[in-house]
């Protein structure tokens, strides 16, 4: 689980499984996060940021979600860390967002599919390192 967790809070894994450059990642309560994401040619296509609310390690992270220049606005992510045994952990995020519309709208723009691939490489990833 630890390594798990690491890899939601450690800024070289986190660029790693998920494509996108950290830019700040502070992992504390009332700390803040911003990564960005450039397309092929160096053009930023897409910087997130929030605020991280609780941060208890290796347990979990509740935190704020938003990405810039949208009309989505934040939703408040709780990420919850479990190990199942000792080669493996399991991680739940419950997302909340504002409207079942918005919620919607931002599964229209293919964040479910491109969420999934990002884990499929985390998991790639860490087997590598165990």
């Amino acid at each position: 689980m630890e390594l798990l967790f690491k890899a939601y809070t450690e800024a070289d894994l986190l660029e790693q499984w998920m494509g996108t450059k950290v830019l700040k990642l502070e992992n504390k309560k009332h700390g803040s996060w911003q990564f960005e994401t450039s397309d092929a040619k160096g053009n930023v296509v897409l910087r997130m940021n929030g605020a991280i609310h609780d941060f208890i390690p290796n347990h979990k992270i509740t935190r704020t979600f938003e990405m810039e220049n949208t009309p989505f606005g934040a939703q408040l992510e709780f990420l919850e860390f479990e190990k199942l045994s000792d080669e493996t952990s399991k991680l739940t995020i419950h997302t909340l967002f504002k409207s079942a519309e918005l919620r919607d709208q931002m599964l229209k723009l293919g964040m479910a599919p491109g969420i999934n691939m990002a884990h499929n490489r985390l998991q790639e990833i860490l087997i590598k390192q165990i």
